[in-house]
């Protein structure tokens, strides 16, 4: 069996594919451009990728392929249906990264709620050296405990952030966008609820038909003008000129964004408009990345080829 990894440099330079020579023939590619993956996957039988886009076109040039194995949760880069007509399986990875992204969500909510790094600098430059007026009261913060914590989507990545909100003495509300998701230790609720109600929203939900720019004008008109809006699900969800338009009219207090509706970010972002910087944090989509998740997302990604070899598809995503 030949198994083709195409943009390993999407996944870190510090993993270890050894394990899938045990299956079979491999072959990495650091990079590979659209326009090169039909050359370089023709004899494949399984393909491994993380960013590369297969298309109906795409995949009906493949004929000896038999699985791709996508390193992320999210199936958005693949035509399901054009490879369920090609007989072709998708698998995906699922609760690798839970704990990665529970992480950086706080992290994430830390910064923007409190003036961490201003303090940081106060004390490195100098000025609280013998400070009698304690003017650094003027950067006020807040208790999470006793706050509303929305969240958005309740899949086992939402499930955690519950618990970890509840942990800190927060009353955690959350809206299930599949309207699949029942967890009988928090409170469900619907839309405007989850946006009238809420201190602070986090989102970890797919991107389909129903969450597709979820967040517009209209839904920041109808949050708390101290609330602050996390994304760690996918880009866009949220109408990124919506969101800049609602920090500078100071709907919202601040925006966390892990993920951006185009990747990597264009030149000429939204973010550019926004009037005060301070206001939003953003990282290059690493919520998923750190080093125990991705070796998980290695181990899950054998375990999918060999249950496959076995006749035992795991993780399938394009059933029909």
């Amino acid at each position: 069996m030949k198994i083709v990894l195409l943009d390993t440099d999407t996944l870190g330079f510090d993993l270890d594919y050894g394990l899938f020579k045990t299956l079979g023939e491999v072959v990495e590619y650091s990079h590979t451009r659209q326009d090169d993956v039909v050359k370089r996957s023709c004899e494949a039988e399984v393909l491994i990728s993380n960013k590369i886009i297969y298309t109906r076109d795409i995949l009906e040039q493949l004929p000896k392929l038999k699985l791709i194995c996508l390193t992320s949760t999210g199936v958005n880069t693949a035509d399901l249906k054009a490879a369920h007509d090609c007989g072709i399986c998708v698998s995906n990875i699922r609760g690798y990264s839970t704990e990665s992204v529970v992480q950086l969500t706080f992290a994430m909510l830390f910064s923007l709620m409190m003036p961490l790094e201003e303090y940081n600098q106060y004390v490195k430059q100098g000025e609280y050296i013998d400070d009698t007026q304690f003017k650094h009261f003027h950067m006020t913060w807040h208790e999470l405990a006793g706050k509303t914590f929305g969240i958005v989507g309740f899949g086992q990545i939402g499930q955690s952030v519950a618990k970890v909100a509840s942990a800190f003495g927060c009353h955690v509300i959350y809206y299930s966008t599949s309207g699949e998701n029942s967890q009988s230790d928090f409170e469900r609720v619907d839309f405007k609820q989850m946006l009238s109600q809420s201190d602070f929203i986090s989102i970890h939900a797919p991107l389909n038909e129903k969450t597709q720019g979820l967040f517009d004008r209209k839904a920041f008109q109808h949050m708390k003008p101290s609330a602050i809006l996390l994304n760690l699900g996918r880009g866009p969800i949220v109408n990124e000129r919506d969101l800049v338009e609602a920090l500078n009219e100071e709907w919202i207090q601040g925006a966390g964004l892990d993920v951006l509706a185009v990747e990597p970010m264009v030149s000429n972002h939204p973010i550019q408009q926004l009037k005060n910087q301070h206001k939003i944090f953003i990282t290059p989509h690493v919520g998923w990345a750190s080093v125990e998740a991705r070796n998980r997302m290695v181990g899950e990604v054998y375990q999918n080829i060999n249950e496959f070899l076995q006749g035992k598809p795991r993780n399938q995503v394009n059933v029909f």
